[in-house]
């Protein structure tokens, strides 16, 4: 007799355990959030985004749960009962609310269920005249089976709809799908294969059915709460679209079709979309719930029949099944626009079936399933009279069934018309049919991807080059780049890691300012690498929680090489280096020359925001922060920045334990009261939780700068942003999945504070405009920026590549040669290694053609689709005034240029030359074929590659010799210089120079 009061009380305990739980877990995560953006000064746009998102959610869960209650409670009331009797053979009647039968009650006796039966059976005729067709069990089960599955998937895509859409996608290269492209039906697939892959789908499909059947009202309102929570995260994670609706900045364009402000495309369209995934998943799960609440009503399955669909049931359902006729017309109102992004037929964007066939087609399917619509809910005020005889004739139903006729038959003959036009009429006169929107797609693919912005100049190489051009270029010269990232970082790894737990993630280019006085400067060319901790480095005995999260809490310096120089033995020779060999005045790093301490101020190089700092840390602790190695002992250090949330009680030691799941952060005796805990110190994840709308580069790069108010940490991060959206219409996206792009945002980071700060790049982009009204305290203007960060900005390499691919057809303005593809372009081949892959954008220090002073480039060449030689290359410019500019240098097409794939053949096919990199290809070393660089100089071309050696083992390639390529000489040396002067001053030519010269290929 104990056991069960015992029972229930643990199952009470149990339950306010787990409510606990979960509410100090969600409070947990709220409060950090505010505690996190207070730190970062940023707290008024995690307000502003959780207000909308809270006032999304509120407004739909509450407009659907009604929606769907009100429903539920009429089906409810107009549902079949049943009347149960004890002892009888028949035991349940069905009836109706309105009926002379009061609720099922056990308590009515034999003689008045008698009679009952009795008065039903003799008006079973008359009740069957004013209700549809009795519907026999294999037709039931069948419908009710279906009805289970279709709310099933439909509960499953929307959950799969929420879950994409609350993930935070920052890289710029991540999934950022068009919103309707993922509702695109249902189609053939492998039903074995499918059970395989997706048995949480199978298993949750067969327990929503189950609990439908067996318990139907109880299944029937999980159904209901689960959609109307879907339905509203769903809208509440496009808050973001939402925002920008209410504070649209119009375009300088019109779509060509429509003749809209590309504004509509970009913030209205979306919020249109959003509204039909919402009301067609509503209008549609609350249809099928309501279906199956009358299918299962009156003991139907029990019975093995369902009485009939009343008249009241009926015209409910007329007003449904209206309902969701009204979202079909929405949508296909919606894909009057959607055309202007197709992908059929040569044009990405409307084209000529689309236009003259698709639209017309969805203009008339829009109208014709509103007016089904209309019907549909007239018919629901006042009732269907042929559905209230028995015997109904084919005419009659075929009458009933017209309005749905005519909708899929003009679905099914408007797509084939298209197709077959598109087939037929366009496919064999494609040209003449296809020149108008191909001319659209041509401009609004330039526009969406800044290209008609290039300035386009002539480059008519002459190939006049003096010594005294050389002198007049040299600092030209003095920066071509010899080493590259790779190189450099195999160096690093080998040389400058000191400890297993540090690592060089990546190597960067830059440049920067080196002299002592203003006469003596000049702009260096560098590769700057920055000294990070990886804590996974850490060897397994020494990875206990206090080593991870209180010893091991930064990275400690960089490395410095300038990109054309070459130490001792063939290694880069470094500006900075190594660590615990210099003084406190050059942060105890490694300097090779007063000149370098003078013009890079290092400071104190710690770095606690970086790449590869993933992990929590806690700071100003008992436990000394290990700073770095200095010989056979460690030196530590604590930290003093104004970076991290300080833990200054209990309650926020229980709160972080719990957000983060440490309980050793409670138990813990290494606190003091001024120790700080410091999260989110990965770059991405830092600046992708503040400002999630934008997106962002894959290479944050690290500067050194002395900043105004700083006396000690110089060390910062570079982070590109950019505003996207896949909605440009007739914009080709290529391979990415957005069709506009705009380098809008340079984000700086404090990589010992981990400050954030957001730098408008780009004040015309309409997108950046629309996010400075919402968040006007977010962005500030670039000139805020501190001058000798400014100095270091740079062309995002990924957006000039984005920029670069889509230049290689939409440089052809004509359609007509567009479509032949007659001036197709491609990006030319090299050898890296013993490998051919395509030639990467390359930075460069180098005057152009047409200017008067060296600049901060970034170049990329180019090659004809069908042949070898040098097209075309463009530039991006970096510096000053001119940042953003971009231009594209024409070579004359009836002049022969070598390209980079020809002049590899000529290096690999000389005979003298390639015998001697066979020779040094012998056993335990291998010759790595570097970079080849295309380096204009007034009206001439240089061709530079640098050949390295490596080990096959422990790789620490050395620069082994430079072959130069100019005009009809190639020239192998063991210097650059040494190159140029066998071509310039022969007199002075090196012995160890290999000349040869370029024969026809």
């Amino acid at each position: 007799m104990k056991i069960k009061p015992l029972a229930i009380n643990f199952l009470r305990l149990f339950a306010i355990v787990l409510i606990l739980l979960v509410v100090t877990r969600i409070a947990a995560i709220f409060i950090i959030e505010i505690l996190w953006f207070k730190e970062v000064n940023y707290l008024s746009i995690l307000i502003k985004k959780w207000q909308t998102q809270a006032t999304l959610f509120i407004i739909v869960f509450s407009i659907s749960s009604l929606y769907l209650w009100v429903n539920l409670y009429i089906a409810n009331r107009w549902q079949w009962r049943w009347f149960r009797l004890k002892g009888l053979i028949r035991n349940t009647i069905p009836y109706l609310k309105k009926s002379d039968l009061k609720r099922n009650n056990d308590k009515y006796d034999n003689t008045l269920g008698k009679t009952y039966i009795y008065n039903y059976k003799l008006k079973e005729q008359t009740l069957n005249k004013y209700n549809s067709r009795i519907i026999q069990l294999s037709l039931l089960l069948f419908l009710v089976f279906a009805c289970c599955l279709s709310l099933a998937l439909i509960v499953l895509y929307y959950a799969y709809l929420v879950f994409d859409s609350w993930q935070i996608e920052s890289s710029l290269f991540g999934s950022f799908p068009k919103i309707l492209s993922n509702f695109k039906g249902i189609y053939p697939i492998n039903v074995t294969e499918y059970l395989q892959n997706h048995i949480r789908e199978v298993f949750f499909i067969g327990f929503l059915t189950g609990i439908i059947i067996f318990s139907k009202r109880f299944g029937l309102t999980v159904a209901t709460i689960m959609c109307s929570v879907l339905f509203s995260l769903l809208v509440a994670s496009n808050w973001s679209s939402v925002l920008q609706f209410y504070h649209p900045t119009a375009f300088d364009y019109y779509d060509p079709e429509f003749a809209n402000n590309i504004d509509f495309y970009i913030f209205i369209f979306p919020i249109l979309e959003i509204i039909f995934l919402w009301v067609n998943g509503l209008f549609t799960t609350s249809f099928i719930i309501i279906f199956l609440t009358y299918l299962l009503s009156g003991n139907s399955l029990s019975e093995g029949r369902f009485p009939g669909f009343s008249i009241t049931q009926i015209r409910h359902l007329f007003f449904l099944s209206g309902m969701v006729m009204l979202s079909v017309g929405l949508y296909h109102w919606l894909n009057r626009y959607n055309i202007l992004y197709s992908t059929r037929g040569v044009v990405y964007g409307a084209g000529f079936a689309d236009i003259k066939i698709q639209l017309p087609v969805e203009f008339t399917l829009a109208f014709t399933a509103t007016a089904i619509a209309l019907w549909l809910l007239f018919k629901s005020l006042t009732g269907y009279k042929l559905l209230h005889k028995k015997i109904v004739s084919r005419r009659k139903i075929a009458l009933f069934l017209l309005p749905l006729i005519i909708y899929f038959s003009l679905l099914f003959y408007g797509n084939l018309g298209s197709w077959i036009v598109q087939r037929f009429s366009v496919q064999p006169n494609e040209l003449a049919k296809e020149k108008t929107y191909l001319e659209r797609n041509i401009e609004m693919t330039r526009q969406a991807f800044g290209l008609d912005l290039i300035e386009a100049k002539i480059f008519n190489p002459k190939n006049q080059l003096t010594i005294a051009d050389i002198k007049n270029n040299d600092l030209t010269i003095d920066n071509i780049r010899l080493w590259d990232t790779r190189p450099i970082l195999a160096t690093n790894r080998q040389l400058q890691q000191i400890r297993p737990y540090y690592k060089f993630l990546d190597a960067d280019i830059d440049r920067y300012i080196l002299g002592e006085t203003d006469e003596n400067q000049e702009k260096q060319q560098v590769i700057i690498a920055a000294r990070e901790l990886d804590y996974n480095l850490v060897p397994n005995r020494a990875k206990t929680w206090v080593n991870k999260h209180l010893v091991y809490t930064h990275g400690y310096g960089f490395t410095l090489s300038p990109v054309t120089t070459v130490s001792e033995g063939g290694l880069p020779y470094y500006y900075v280096k190594d660590i615990g060999t210099g003084n406190e005045e050059t942060g105890n790093l490694n300097v090779s020359s007063p000149t370098i301490r003078n013009s890079i101020p290092i400071g104190k190089p710690r770095i606690y925001y970086g790449e590869l700092t993933n992990n929590y840390v806690m700071t100003s602790t008992k436990v000394k922060e290990l700073d770095f190695p200095s010989g056979d002992t460690n030196i530590y250090n604590t930290y003093k920045g104004d970076g991290g949330i300080k833990l200054s009680n209990y309650g926020l030691r229980f709160l972080f334990a719990n957000y983060l799941q440490d309980l050793q952060i409670i138990f813990t005796q290494n606190f003091t009261s001024e120790t700080k805990i410091l999260i989110r110190r990965n770059l991405l994840e830092r600046v992708s939780n503040i400002a999630p709308f934008l997106r962002y580069d894959r290479d944050p790069y690290l500067v050194v700068a002395e900043t105004e108010g700083e006396t000690e940490h110089h060390l910062y991060w570079i982070l590109d942003a950019y505003t996207t959206s896949n909605y440009y219409p007739y914009s080709d996206p290529g391979d990415n999945d957005f069709n506009y792009i705009r380098n809008s945002v340079k984000v700086v980071i404090d990589a010992y504070d981990g400050d954030v700060n957001f730098y408008i790049a780009d004040a015309e982009d309409p997108i950046l405009t629309t996010w400075s009204k919402v968040f006007p305290q977010l962005f500030q203007p670039l000139s805020q920026m501190p001058t000798n960060l400014r100095r270091h900005i740079r062309y995002p390499e990924d957006l000039f590549s984005i920029q670069s691919e889509r230049l290689l057809g939409y440089h052809m303005r004509d359609p007509q040669v567009f479509y032949n593809r007659e001036d197709q372009w491609q990006i030319p081949q090299e050898i890296y290694g013993s490998e051919s892959r395509t030639v990467e954008p390359y930075y460069l220090i180098m005057k152009l053609p047409t200017e008067k002073k060296e600049e901060f480039i970034l170049l990329h060449p180019y090659t004809p689709i069908s042949r070898p030689n040098l097209i075309a290359w463009l530039a991006a410019r970096s510096d000053g005034s001119e940042y953003g500019k971009l231009l594209l240098y024409n070579f004359p097409k009836q002049k022969l240029v070598y390209g980079p794939n020809q002049i590899e053949a000529l290096i690999n096919q000389d005979p003298v030359i390639s015998q001697q990199i066979t020779l040094w290809n012998r056993e335990g070393s291998r010759v790595i074929q570097g970079n080849l660089l295309v380096i204009p100089i007034e009206e001439s071309l240089l061709y530079v590659e640098p050949l390295y050696i490596e080990a096959e083992k422990n790789s620490l390639p050395t620069l082994a010799r430079v072959i130069l390529v100019y005009e009809n000489k190639i020239i192998m040396a063991e210097t650059l210089q040494k190159a140029i002067d066998a071509i310039f001053t022969p007199q002075k030519n090196n012995d160890t120079a290999i000349v040869r010269p370029v024969e026809e290929l």
